[in-house]
């Protein structure tokens, strides 16, 4: 009787890695976007000041201590979020949740602070370019928090449903990826805007 050794099983086959390659693409575009932005307005920045204008017309300040509490309310978002992936990563439910919620509250408190900036800055959008860019470029950044908000919420509740586990954690991973690029991109402009006023 001849013996017949049975092969091995095939190795289960890799899903692809779609979604982490989406979201790697989206955030390189909204740097890419916040780059031309900032391109934009730190050469029409310079033109003036070269020219002995002043940037800030009369009247404008844009304080300080606003950008400075919503960048580190970013940067604290950013360490939840990875906690998160580090949760999801292990099976710890209690854990993920915990922490997407954390990040979604660092989100809305982001929100209220810029919401709360732009009426102290007090810029005249009609009479003036550099309202226009502020504006713009704050307005874009606020627009890539809600987007960075909503999928994470999404990614939270695909969590909630047993879709993301030690195995499979690509949603939540790809939400951590867009919400760092999102962190990334406020400290370039927070850099250009608010501190080099």
């Amino acid at each position: 009787m001849a013996v017949t050794h049975a092969l091995p099983p095939a190795p289960p086959l890799q899903r692809p890695r779609v979604l982490m390659v989406a979201s790697g693409l989206a955030s390189a575009a909204a740097l890419m976007l916040f780059g031309g932005l900032l391109g934009i307005y730190l050469t029409r920045r310079a033109e003036l000041l070269q020219a002995g204008d002043t940037w800030l017309p009369e009247g404008v300040t844009i304080p300080l201590q606003q950008p400075n509490v919503m960048l580190f309310t970013l940067l604290a978002s950013a360490i939840t979020m990875q906690w998160a992936v580090y949760a999801v990563a292990r099976d710890d439910r209690v854990n993920t949740y915990l922490a997407l919620g954390l990040t979604f509250v660092f989100g809305i408190a982001y929100i209220n602070m810029q919401s709360y900036l732009y009426t102290l800055m007090k810029f005249d959008v009609i009479a003036n370019q550099q309202a226009v860019l502020v504006y713009t470029i704050t307005g874009a950044h606020l627009a890539m928090v809600v987007a960075a908000m909503i999928f994470t919420a999404v990614m939270a509740f695909r969590a909630l449903g047993g879709r993301e586990t030690s195995r499979q954690h690509d949603g939540v991973s790809a939400a951590a990826l867009f919400w760092h690029a999102m962190v990334v991109a406020y400290a370039i402009l927070w850099y250009a805007i608010y501190i080099t006023k």
